[in-house]
């Protein structure tokens, strides 16, 4: 295991992991847009897997301003909820009823990806890496955008559809 010893140190663990969150992700929207009903869910879901590889593309830019080689590191948080997602995705469900549950499992996604990327900006400001906050703070805002989205969809169609 790693020591700990500088935020610099600690930021770069982080990067890591969100380098793997983020992989993980590109693997499981293309299940959950497969398994989506609902046409507006599931563009949502294919908006957000075109962002997700910008999301890629700039932890690899981050990695090139550190002098770092892009790699991650195993994210257990990503992974369970990804696990978690699949295994409701598997269940027999009315379509309304499924899509409620996929975006449920987004959120959660999301959440995790707005706390952890919500870290890293406050960190690299810290370190006064400005050429860092941007672009991780672009992919925040993303995120951010991308969870409203979802809730708006769940609040104004299928929600409501899942009630019958």
């Amino acid at each position: 295991m790693e020591k700990l010893h500088s935020l610099d140190n600690l930021f770069l663990m982080e990067v890591k992991d969100l380098y793997n969150a983020e992989k993980q992700i590109t693997k499981a929207l293309p299940k959950a847009a497969k398994k989506a009903s609902s046409p507006e869910l599931k563009s949502a879901i294919e908006e957000h897997l075109q962002q997700t590889e910008g999301h890629v593309n700039r932890l690899e830019e981050v990695f090139r301003i550190l002098g770092e080689s892009a790699k991650g590191r195993p994210c257990a948080a990503m992974k369970g909820i990804l696990e978690e997602a699949s295994e409701v995705m598997s269940q027999k469900a009315e379509p309304a009823v499924l899509d409620a549950a996929i975006i449920g499992a987004a959120q959660k996604v999301e959440h995790y990806e707005i706390a952890s990327y919500g870290t890293v900006v406050e960190w690299a400001k810290q370190m006064g890496r400005e050429d860092i906050v941007r672009l991780l703070g672009q992919t925040l805002g993303e995120e951010e955008k991308t969870d409203q989205k979802l809730t708006e969809l769940a609040k104004n169609k299928i929600n409501a559809m899942a009630m019958g």
